[in-house]
């Protein structure tokens, strides 16, 4: 080794730089994550100038990430940009919204830490200069030419590192199966790119710290593409520590390279702390470094290895963030894992070789068809509570004591935690009351002495609100509705109600009062297919210490009045739902039930002055009153006279306050709302 090299060595093998990188790495986490920096922006500017850093087609419009005083999303209909254009734009700034559902994807929070602040809604856009940077005019052209491709966005997908381009249901699909790991690129990516390179460079007999010099250039230069994509990222720094590792002959292990790995991608990119990507590329392939020894054998026998670790690596953050696992993974893996290791070749061959295009579209295609059709084997996905942090470091702990020591005892330690966890509504009971956020229509759903109750769905045309209501429901551990109450067949209650019960275990559907709807007959119709039990015309419910009364007076010549009034009492606590009930049913109930002093009262159609009568309010004396709908509706609901009726009760608003949660302690409650 050369003189002027034997410092450096001396340095890095250290245990003082190591302990230097690492307080390093946490100082720069703390200030990117405990110090708030303002906006350089009020939120009154009307006109921007700035760079296009990313764009992406959504349906009727494009969504631009905007380099200017800082970063900015922006959402534009007409676009003829590229990539590293100075563009000139008008619009409102907007600031983004909070998940009003429990443990749903919060938009607000993902921004901020991509450091972005506003949203800005666009109406007039003009160009100030074109890109004049090489690299992103190089990618600003393969943009264009993959556009020319039938599997265009299969390409921009894992060439790019871009999963976003894939079809959702598509993505969706390989989630539910454990699979979807297998749509990022990552060292299948590198691995094919140094092949040929380093093929190249030995033809013509050049010397192996060159090539390898030269290759790690090049790849950096497709990380600069890909925008520093986080599994491309990983390799690519494990390959430059492990290059200068054996140059410098530091004697590093494989561990450490990793940990290095690590540290020096944090201290870059901080916010990456929080990104899937990241804890589930750098998870698993701790996991895979620490067990290289076991990766032995032939093909197949490596397959199910690795298999094996990957959906014990990838459990714990399965279940922090999607509340389920699917055992039938490691199997799916060895089917698709080998596929998309020859997929991913494929699409780079396949633009430089147009015509494998067909093929490439046709063999995707096909795995995705395969794919949903693995859907419907639900019987080994179970559905976990949301661990804490904490719970999720433990359960690493444990599949790392497993892999290392292969006994009984760690096993069976593993195996009494996931029972533990997996049946923790049963050992500490979750008693609550939620009216979710459906936007302008109406669900509430009931968690009492371990009975699961959903009354009504809501409905949104173009949008199936009950995707919320399942991760809120999967989150809390929940695996089943014992009973799916619909007040009335109005779209609003109960258009989401054939999706959520093909998508979820529903045990029992109620109907209320009168002849079916258009859509309560499309709903029997599933119902009967899937050998759901149903019932209508219910006078109460009887379910475990929980009596439901279903305040029916008669039958009314209109859905609403016909909807399902409930009434029940939970320990000292009244509950009263009134569907979308009119002043005319309020009275035909004061005069048949005597009702008062309700603690829990849920506003009957959306605060419209149809309903909620200064009589009715007088005498039932609502402690706290619920209303749902949605934020500028175009009902101009809840209507003034309604809010003044209520003026003596704690009004809670969906619009306003999002989801409400009344959450019941021992001898009292706490109401939580999950505001924009």
């Amino acid at each position: 080794m050369k003189n002027y090299l034997k410092p450096l060595k001396k340095i890095l093998q250290s245990r003082k730089f190591l302990i230097f990188i690492t307080i390093l790495t946490l100082i720069v986490l703390i200030k990117d994550n405990f110090f708030y920096k303002e906006s350089k922006y009020t939120g009154l500017e009307t006109t921007f100038v700035g760079r296009i850093l990313k764009y992406k087609k959504l349906d009727n419009t494009y969504m631009i990430t905007l380099l200017g005083k800082e970063k900015l999303i922006v959402y534009l209909k007409d676009f003829n940009y590229n990539l590293g254009d100075k563009i000139y734009l008008e619009g409102n700034l907007e600031l983004p919204s909070n998940n009003t559902v429990l443990n749903t994807f919060n938009y607000k929070e993902y921004l901020k830490r991509e450091k972005i602040t506003y949203v800005l809604d666009a109406n007039k856009s003009l160009l100030v200069s074109k890109n004049k940077n090489l690299l992103l005019e190089f990618k600003n052209n393969l943009l264009k030419y993959m556009d020319t491709f039938k599997s265009k966005n299969y390409l921009k997908s894992f060439i790019l590192g871009d999963t976003s381009y894939l079809d959702k249901d598509m993505y969706k699909s390989f989630q539910i199966n454990g699979i979807c790991h297998i749509l990022s690129i990552g060292s299948t990516h590198i691995t094919f790119l140094s092949f040929i390179i380093l093929n190249v460079f030995k033809k013509f007999k050049i010397k192996e710290v060159i090539s390898y010099s030269i290759l790690l250039f090049i790849l950096f230069l497709y990380l600069l593409i890909v925008d520093f994509n986080v599994p491309i990222l990983r390799v690519y720094l494990y390959m430059l520590i492990s290059f200068l590792n054996k140059k410098l002959n530091l004697k590093f292990s494989h561990i450490k390279i990793f940990y290095l790995d690590i540290l020096i991608t944090l201290i870059f990119f901080p916010s990456l702390i929080y990104s899937k990507g990241f804890l589930y590329s750098y998870s698993l392939s701790f996991l895979l470094i620490l067990n290289r020894k076991l990766l032995k054998g032939s093909y197949l026998k490596k397959l199910f290895k690795i298999s094996f670790i990957a959906f014990l690596g990838s459990f714990p953050l399965n279940i922090y963030f999607n509340y389920n696992v699917n055992l039938l993974s490691v199997f799916y893996n060895l089917l698709f894992v080998p596929i998309f290791s020859f997929i991913f070749p494929l699409a780079f061959l396949t633009l430089i070789f147009n015509f494998l295009d067909n093929f490439l579209f046709t063999l995707i295609n096909l795995l995705t068809s395969l794919s949903y059709y693995l859907d419907d084997f639900k019987f080994l996905t179970f559905i976990f509570k949301k661990p804490s942090i904490i719970v999720v470091v433990v359960y690493f702990l444990l599949i790392i004591w497993l892999i290392k020591r292969h006994d009984k005892v760690s096993f069976s330690v593993l195996i009494i935690v996931l029972l533990i966890h997996f049946n923790i509504n049963y050992i500490c009971p979750n008693n609550f009351f939620t009216v979710l956020d459906v936007k302008e229509g109406d669900s509430i759903y009931l968690n009492l002495y371990n009975t699961s109750i959903l009354i009504d769905t809501g409905g949104v045309y173009g949008k199936h609100v009950s995707d919320n209501t399942i991760t809120m429901l999967s989150s809390k551990g929940i695996r089943k509705i014992d009973y799916l109450i619909l007040t009335h067949g109005d779209y609003d209650h109960m258009g989401d109600s054939i999706y959520l019960v093909s998508n979820f275990k529903v045990k029992n559907v109620i109907f209320n009062n009168g002849a079916y709807t258009n859509l309560e007959s499309e709903l029997l119709k599933v119902l009967q297919e899937k050998k759901i039990n149903y019932f209508s015309n219910l006078k109460k419910l009887e379910i475990n210490n929980l009596e439901i009364k279903f305040l029916n007076t008669r039958n009314y010549d209109n859905e609403n009045d016909n909807s399902l009034v409930l009434y029940f009492l939970y320990n000292k606590y009244k509950f009263l739902l009134m569907g979308d009930a009119s002043k005319e049913k309020e009275m035909d109930i004061l005069d048949k039930y005597n009702l008062s002093s309700i603690d829990f009262f849920k506003v009957a159609h959306h605060g419209s002055d149809t309903s909620s009568s200064r009589d009715f309010i007088d005498k039932i004396k609502p402690r706290y009153s619920f209303i749902s709908l949605g934020l500028n509706n175009r009902y101009g609901f809840p209507k003034e006279s309604v809010l003044e009726n209520l003026k003596d009760s704690k009004i809670y608003r969906t619009d306003l306050d999002g989801s409400i949660e009344v959450k019941f302690l021992k001898n009292s409650y706490k109401i939580i709302t999950y505001t924009p």
